[in-house]
């Protein structure tokens, strides 16, 4: 797989071939697009115990919520999304991960689950967790992430479960 440039990444957006909206070029740099958080959360309650098993759905040991701002604690987990939708070709996959700036403050952006599929058109769900002594202040519409994008051999759709999510 070869890791897509600032050059290549904005020939495919000016083709029609990878959407992101909302959009400005000023989001991309030599070989990745920032993105910002969105305004939406999702934060655990207390007191259950997920079972991690198939057909386990987070939504219901979560609240979803529209905020300002969230203060993240040390060693405390949220999910929040992205404000910005992404959809790629067949051909085009990449990784989402954190801003070092942000990561220096002790902010996880991925727990896991990074990898975004080829031909997903969605907002991307942000795992995020504060692994410093002190807290953080998530603030909506910040470039907390960035997105590289790679091609991939072949042509492949992602179909599953998440395809189309557009919320946390």
């Amino acid at each position: 797989m070869t890791v897509l440039s600032k050059k290549d990444i904005l020939k495919l957006i000016r083709k029609g071939k990878i959407v992101i909206s909302p959009f400005s070029e000023s989001q991309v740099g030599p070989a990745s697009i920032d993105l910002r958080l969105g305004e939406y959360f999702r934060v655990f309650r207390k007191g259950k115990t997920a079972n991690i098993v198939e057909g386990t759905d987070y939504k219901d040991f979560t609240k979803l919520v529209k905020k300002d701002f969230i203060i993240l604690k040390p060693n405390e987990f949220v999910l929040g999304v992205t404000k910005e939708k992404i959809t790629l070709p067949a051909d085009v996959c990449g990784w989402l991960t954190g801003r070092s700036r942000f990561a220096r403050l002790g902010l996880s952006i991925h727990i896991t689950a990074s990898f975004i599929q080829p031909g997903i058109s969605n907002k991307q769900v942000l795992e995020m967790k504060n692994v410093s002594s002190i807290p953080l202040r998530l603030i909506p519409g910040t470039k907390v992430c960035q997105i590289i994008l790679m091609k991939a051999s072949g042509k492949n759709k992602y179909e599953g479960k998440f395809a189309n999510q557009i919320s946390v």
